[in-house]
C-alpha cells in the first residue's frame, strides 16, 4: 500500500525520488517524506499529506546528496501526521517500511526499557531503533541489519541508510514487494516498477528473507542467514509511456478506453481459430491431471474476487467441474477442505494483495494445485503457483479502482475454461472455433460500448446528487451488478448496494422508491423474463429505473424507462465483459460531476499488501 524509492548513483537524489513517488501515487497514501545523505549527513524532510506538500517544504531546501529514500505511507499504526510520516530515524539509522510488523509491541518495550526514546507512534520506528542499538552494540551494518530481521516478525518492505556507510543503501524484504534496478547512472531500490522505470527496466525482483546492499555499481544480494544469494536481473517488458494520462482527465478514463486492446493482448499468440485450440503455456498441470480434477477454487479479493464470481459461471458451464468463489481474507481462516483433486486458482493485478498470498499458502500446504492469474511478472504470487501462472496483459494500471484487471481477468478465466473444457472432452474442434471467434470479435464490440460514454456522462449529471443506488442483474450479470456497484462506491462515494434480481422480494424491495436509482442489467439469456419480472417490480413502486442492456432495444424495456444503455451482445459468457464497460463509465462521470478524486478515491490503495 505504501511506496519506497531508494537511490545510489552520481545524480542528486533529490529529484530522482520525487519522481519516483509521484509515479507510486496511484498506491494510495496521507503522508510523505525523503531522506538524503548529505556529506555523511541525513537531511529528512517530512509531509502530511500529498507530494506538493513536501515539494514546498524541499524549496527551501538546497540537497545534493546522491544517496537517499523516499517513502509515500498510507497509515496502519499511527495516524497520519508528519510526526508519524517516514523516512523515521534512529541515531545513526534512517528507516522507510511497507508492511506490518506485528511483535512490535514487544519489541518497542524492550528497547524502552533499555532506555531507547520512541518519536512516533508507529511499528516502523522499532526497525529503526532495533538496527541502531545493534549498531552501538558494535555490529557492522549488514550483520545489525539481519539480526534485526530475524528479530521481526511479519510483512515488511525496508529501506535502510547507515549516516556513515554514505554510499551504501540496504533494503529487507519479507512477505512485501521490493525491487532492484540497475540503470545506466546508478542503482535504484523500488516497492514498484512503475518507480524507477523511467530509469531502467533492468530489475531483479527480492524473495522473502531477502536483504540487499546496493551500491552506484550494482548489488550484493543475502538471505536473512547471511549467505550470499545469486539473483537473475530480469529485463521488464513494460514502457514509462503507459504510465502518462495520454491527454485523459484521469488515468482510470484512459484505463477504461485501453481494455479492447488490453483484452486483445491477453488473447493474442494463445488461440487458434483454425484449430480450434488455446494454448496456455503459463501452466505446467497435465491433461492427466486436468481429467482428475475433481473441483476449482478461485480465491480473490475485491474486483478480483467478481472477475473470479464471473469466472465460475464460465468454467462450470463449460467444463461441468464444480468451482466455489472465496474471499482470500475468510479462506485461509475457515479450516478450508482441499481435496485431491482440487486446483486453486488465486486471482490479483498486482499479485502482491496479502490476503490473497496467505489464502494462497494455505491452500497449497493443504495440498492444492496452484494456478495463478495476475498482471505483474515476477510478483510474489506468481511464484507461488506450483502449476503455472496465465498472465493478463493489461499494461500498468494506475487509477486505484480497479477497469483493465478486471475485464483481462475474465477473458483469463474464459481461456482457461476453454483450455480444461477441451481437455477434457467437453468441447469439440467446432465449437472451440465458436467460442473462440466470439472471443476475437469481443474487442470490437467493447469499442462500441464505449462509444456511449456521451450518453452516460449526461446520464451521471441527472443522477449524481442521488445519496443511493440499488443494483440488480440475474445469472452471470448478478456479479457484473456487484462490480458496478463497487466502483461507484469506490470514486464516487455513493452508497450503493448490488443484489441478485431473484433476491428482491427477500429484502431489498423495501428499500425502492422514487429516490432511488435502481441500475438493471440486463442480457438476451435464459433469465432474460425474469429480470424483466424484477425490472417491472422496481417500476410499479415508483423506482427509478437506470437500464443496461444487451442486444437489440425491447420495446417492453422503452416502456419502463427512457434510461436505456444498450450495448452490442456476445455469447453468453462475453456479453458480461461488454455491460461492464458503461457501468464503469457511469461511475466514472458521477464520480468526475461531484469533484472526487478519481484516481485516488479516499481511504484507498491500489495494492493492498497488508492484511
Amino acid at each position: 500500500m505504501c511506496g519506497i524509492v531508494g537511490y545510489v548513483g552520481a545524480l542528486p537524489a533529490c529529484s530522482i525520488l520525487i519522481d519516483g513517488l509521484k509515479r507510486l501515487e496511484y498506491r494510495g497514501y496521507d503522508s510523505a517524506g525523503i531522506a538524503v545523505n548529505e556529506d555523511g549527513q541525513f537531511e529528512i524532510v517530512r509531509a502530511k499529506g500529498k507530494i506538493a506538500s513536501l515539494e514546498a517544504l524541499l524549496g527551501a531546501c538546497a540537497l545534493s546528496g546522491t544517496v537517499g529514500i523516499g517513502h509515500t505511507r498510507w497509515a496502519t499504526h499511527g495516524r497520519p501526521s508528519e510526526t508519524n510520516a517516514h523516512p523515521h530515524r534512529a541515531g545513526r539509522a534512517v528507516v522507510v517500511h511497507n508492511g506490518i510488523i506485528e511483535n512490535y509491541l514487544e519489541i518497542k518495550g524492550a528497547l524502552t526499557a533499555a532506555g531507547k526514546v520512541f518519536a512516533s507512534e508507529t511499528d516502523t520506528e522499532v526497525i529503526a531503533q532495533l538496527v541502531n542499538k545493534l549498531l552501538e552494540d558494535g555490529l557492522e551494518p549488514l550483520e545489525a541489519i539481519r539480526r534485526t530481521c530475524n528479530e521481526l516478525k511479519g510483512s515488511f518492505a525496508v529501506g535502510v541508510l547507515i549516516e556513515d556507510r554514505p554510499g551504501i543503501l540496504y533494503g529487507m524484504r519479507n512477505e512485501c514487494p521490493l525491487i532492484v534496478g540497475f540503470g545506466e547512472n546508478g542503482t535504484f531500490l523500488a516497492s514498484d516498477a512503475p518507480a524507477i522505470l523511467n530509469h531502467t527496466q533492468r530489475m531483479v525482483f527480492m524473495d522473502d528473507r531477502e536483504i540487499v546492499a546496493i551500491r552506484s555499481t550494482g548489488a550484493d544480494f543475502y538471505n536473512f542467514d547471511g549467505m550470499a544469494v545469486t539473483k537473475e536481473v530480469h529485463t521488464v517488458d513494460m514502457n514509462p509511456v503507459m504510465a502518462e494520462k495520454g491527454g485523459y482527465k484521469h488515468f482510470m478514463l484512459k484505463e477504461i478506453f485501453e481494455q479492447p486492446r488490453a483484452v486483445t493482448d491477453t488473447f493474442r499468440g494463445r488461440i487458434s481459430e483454425e484449430k480450434g485450440e488455446v494454448y496456455l503455456d503459463g501452466l505446467t498441470i497435465s491433461d492427466e491431471e486436468v481429467m482428475k480434477l475433481r473441483r476449482i477454487v478461485i480465491i480473490a479479493c475485491g474486483t478480483s474476487f467478481h472477475a473470479g464470481l464471473v469466472g465460475r459461471r464460465i468454467i462450470e458451464s463449460l467444463t461441468r467441474i464444480p468451482v466455489e468463489v472465496d474471499l482470500a481474507s475468510e479462506f485461509r481462516y475457515r479450516d478450508p477442505i482441499v481435496e485431491e483433486g482440487t486446483l486453486i486458482v488465486s486471482i490479483s493485478q498486482s499479485g502482491e494483495t496479502a490476503d490473497t498470498i496467505a489464502a494462497t499458502k494455505e491452500g497449497a500446504v493443504r495440498g492444492g494445485k496452484v494456478v495463478a492469474i495476475c498482471n505483474v511478472i515476477g510478483s510474489s504470487l506468481s511464484r507461488l503457483a506450483s502449476h503455472g501462472v496465465i498472465y493478463t496483459h493489461a499494461g500498468p494500471e494506475i487509477g486505484v479502482a480497479s477497469t483493465k484487471a478486471f475485464t483481462t481477468q475474465i477473458a483469463v478465466l474464459y481461456l482457461l475454461a476453454l483450455y480444461l473444457g477441451k481437455r477434457r472432452g467437453l468441447l469439440d474442434e467446432q465449437r472451440m472455433r465458436d467460442l473462440l471467434a466470439d472471443l476475437v470479435r469481443l474487442p470490437g464490440m467493447m469499442e462500441q460500448a464505449l462509444e456511449t460514454s456521451t450518453q452516460l456522462a449526461k446520464m451521471a449529471r441527472r443522477y449524481e446528487a442521488h445519496t443511493s443506488f440499488l443494483y440488480l442483474g440475474r445469472g452471470i450479470n448478478t456479479a457484473i451488478a456487484y462490480e458496478g456497484a463497487l466502483k461507484l462506491k469506490e470514486i464516487s462515494y455513493i452508497h450503493a448496494e448490488a443484489y441478485a434480481g431473484g433476491e428482491m422480494k427477500h429484502g431489498p424491495i423495501a428499500l425502492i422508491s422514487e429516490e432511488m436509482p435502481v441500475v438493471a442489467i440486463l442480457s438476451r439469456d435464459r433469465v432474460y423474463e425474469k429480470m424483466l419480472g424484477n425490472m417491472e417490480e422496481v417500476r410499479s413502486r415508483g423506482g427509478i429505473l437506470l437500464v443496461f442492456s444487451a442486444g437489440v432495444g425491447d420495446p417492453v424495456v422503452q416502456t419502463m424507462t427512457q434510461d436505456v444503455v444498450t450495448v452490442p451482445s456476445s455469447n453468453e459468457y462475453l456479453t458480461a465483459i461488454v455491460l461492464t464497460l458503461p457501468l464503469q463509465l457511469l461511475a466514472y462521470h458521477i464520480a468526475d460531476f461531484k469533484g472526487t478524486d478519481v484516481d485516488q478515491p479516499r481511504n484507498l490503495a491500489k495494492s493492498v499488501t497488508v492484511e
